[in-house]
């Protein structure tokens, strides 16, 4: 039985999860939160990868042939370090500066990122390819990890945080932003409303998951793996909490 791993420092990474499963409904997963150290953001490299060893083992023992970065921090710290330490496909995020950079009318574009992500060198030679073409602005998006975490996805908390780090790439002419984690397509409508209640109504957010879904199929097919169970199952589990993953899942991530 084929089993794929995919991992997040939390809930965040179920809204990868939710794509790929859009396009691999018979395979079987195993999604592990990495949540007694939730954020990741703040953490130092070194930390992240010791904690992604431990996670690429905890998966290959239980049989993972493929595993899912669904991180933007992780990816930018330890996808190289992973790929070069195990044999087995590793797939993470790319941030989606290029479709911004392409759609932009303005010609600027904003970013939604943890820290960690910003200062990593994956953003940034992806920025660098497109920074003498547009004008790139970023923010940490600043408490919509600890948000979507409690499953505080709307209302006036949601709205007053996430107003703070989206209204200054808006002022600044931003009409595409960069979702850079993969928590905040959580937050997608209560950012929508902001937008336009702070009159930006034209603004369009970018996710990242279904081109990393697209890309998870191709890497499996060019590694033939994948063997369409006829009862794929699903784990859920969790350095910390286990049990709010399945309900959140359900919740807001199911198909």
């Amino acid at each position: 039985m084929a089993v794929i791993g995919i991992m997040d420092s939390g809930v965040g990474g179920l809204s990868v999860f939710r794509e790929i499963r859009k396009v691999l409904p018979d395979e079987s997963y195993i999604y592990y939160a990495d949540n007694a150290n939730c954020p990741y953001g703040d953490k130092t490299p070194e930390f992240i990868k010791d904690r992604l060893d431990a996670i690429t083992r905890h998966f290959i023992d239980k049989g993972a042939e493929a595993m899912v970065l669904a991180c933007n921090t992780a990816t930018s710290a330890a996808i190289e370090y992973l790929r070069k330490s195990y044999s087995i496909p590793f797939v993470g995020m790319e941030p989606a500066v290029k479709p911004a950079a392409l759609g932009t009318r303005s010609g600027v574009i904003g970013v939604l990122a943890t820290a960690g992500t910003l200062k990593g060198s994956k953003y940034l030679n992806t920025k660098g390819r497109f920074e003498d073409h547009v004008k790139i602005i970023e923010h940490v998006g600043k408490g919509f990890v600890e948000l979507v975490e409690k499953g505080i996805l709307s209302g006036t908390e949601a709205e007053s945080t996430v107003r703070v780090s989206l209204a200054p790439l808006l002022e600044a002419g931003a009409d595409r932003i960069v979702l850079g984690c993969t928590h905040y397509p959580f937050l997608l409508e209560t950012l929508k409303k902001v937008a336009s209640d702070l009159g930006y109504q034209d603004v369009r957010f970018i996710d990242p998951a279904p081109a990393v879904a697209a890309r998870l199929v191709q890497v499996m097919t060019e590694n033939k793996i994948g063997t369409r169970d006829t009862h794929p199952e699903i784990s859920f589990e969790a350095s910390g909490d286990a049990g709010v993953l399945k309900d959140f899942f359900y919740a807001f991530a199911g198909i």
